[in-house]
């Protein structure tokens, strides 16, 4: 991982916004002066030292590896452009970058669109009767903001960085379609952002055709109402996911992180319950871990080389066959953050279990005992999460709800005690 920032030490931020680091920003580090609530989780909960992102990538490989452990085969739109999916024949190819959903009324019309293949994890929780959701910050269509922004254009002031002459305010769009975890497969899309008929009804096969997708605070209504899905996924607004440039992590803490955790904490569910969280990508963060490379590939692309394999040689990412066959899904990607928040979670505890993004698939396949995917899945190869937790404590099948929480300030992210 040597010389780093020379590389890709460049962005949209400009002075002040880059501290005076320029591209040297990239090596900067936040700790528990800055993300004060994360440090707070950590201490008290699980983290790993030794997790990555499934295959090297942006958001939406990460996304689809997290909920299908795969991202193959992608079908091209005809209609629209074609970059961004690699190893492509016949129309059918390999995410590499962020396309569209096809068929979402949000996805942009000179964006390369696509549709999955093959099955994900929500297809397995309803052959399981297992309820779930996909929550989405955005999603809603009906809701009209306070800065009278309204459907796929409903936007939030994000990160100072993010301000311009033309948009003084930062705002950034609530509804970012191609982190739309389950509108790339057919059998999971809802792609006219259709509302579910009752707030009992969320992560239910009968909730109205909403078919299980659902807005970020869909959950916080269902759940004052006694309703929370068996397995929730869940996705800040833009301005709250900490992406650089337009989020920042201190507005993921005070947006996203510490109300959704209070929330939880505060229900009759936290006995039960157990919080992942993670990152669909690094974002060009640096970490000077390498990744093990577990699953190779060769994709050789002379006409747009940023959808090829670059890490060893030209068309060159590891070596060996790729597992199944399948090119385009060289992995593992770049270290990232992974913390388990439980009242089951080991208390201060690092793990060190090699694990990546669809650990998390492989932990509610085996949870719920919905057997594995197929088709080339990573949860063939993914590590498992049961170390960061200790379910032998006797005490633990006699939870109440408030053991072991930890509520925060939202600002600050120190114990509030309230």
């Amino acid at each position: 991982m040597d010389l780093f920032p020379a590389s890709v030490g460049v962005g949209s931020c400009t002075p002040p916004y880059d501290w005076g680091k320029g591209t040297g920003l990239v090596m900067g580090y936040f700790d528990g002066n800055t993300v004060t609530a994360l440090w707070n989780y950590a201490q008290k909960f699980a983290m790993s030292d030794n997790s990555f992102g499934t295959t090297f990538g942006p958001s939406t490989p990460g996304l689809m590896n997290l909920v299908a452990g795969n991202t193959y085969p992608a079908t091209i739109n005809p209609a629209g452009p074609t970059s961004g999916v690699a190893a492509v024949a016949n129309g059918v190819g390999t995410v590499v970058s962020d396309p569209d959903p096809t068929g979402d009324v949000c996805s942009a019309a000179g964006r390369t669109q696509v549709q999955m293949g093959g099955k994900n994890i929500g297809d397995l929780l309803i052959e399981n009767h297992v309820s779930w959701g996909a929550f989405m910050g955005g999603f809603d269509l009906t809701i009209t903001n306070s800065n009278g922004t309204t459907g796929c254009n409903r936007s939030t002031p994000g990160s100072a960085s993010n301000k311009t002459a033309t948009n003084p305010t930062g705002a950034t769009a609530d509804y970012i379609p191609h982190h739309a975890f389950f509108q790339y497969w057919a059998s999971t899309a809802n792609p006219a952002h259709t509302r579910p008929s009752t707030l009992k009804a969320i992560g239910t096969s009968n909730d109205g055709g909403a078919n299980h997708q659902y807005d970020l605070h869909d959950f916080f209504d269902a759940l004052k109402v006694g309703n929370m899905p068996a397995v929730s996924f869940l996705k800040a607004i833009a301005a709250g996911d900490g992406h650089a440039g337009y989020s920042d992590p201190l507005l993921e803490q005070s947006i996203m992180l510490v109300p959704t955790i209070n929330a939880i904490m505060r229900s009759p569910f936290w006995k039960s319950t157990a919080i992942i969280v993670m990152y669909d990508d690094s974002d060009g963060w640096y970490d000077h871990q390498m990744s093990p490379i577990i699953n190779p590939s060769s994709v050789l692309n002379t006409d747009s080389p940023g959808n090829g394999d670059q890490l060893n040689a030209p068309g060159k990412c590891g070596n060996g066959t790729p597992l199944d066959g399948i090119q385009g899904r060289c992995g593992y990607g770049p270290r990232q953050p992974l913390l388990v928040i439980s009242p089951f979670a080991k208390t201060n505890f690092v793990d060190h279990t090699l694990t990546d993004q669809s650990s998390v698939l492989r932990f509610i396949e085996e949870n719920w005992g919905t057997g594995q995917i197929g088709g080339g899945s990573y949860d063939q190869l993914a590590g498992p999460l049961w170390n960061m937790f200790d379910f032998d404590d006797g005490h633990f099948p006699f939870l109440t709800a408030g053991q072991r929480q930890l509520i925060l300030d939202p600002t600050t992210g120190q114990p509030s005690g309230r």
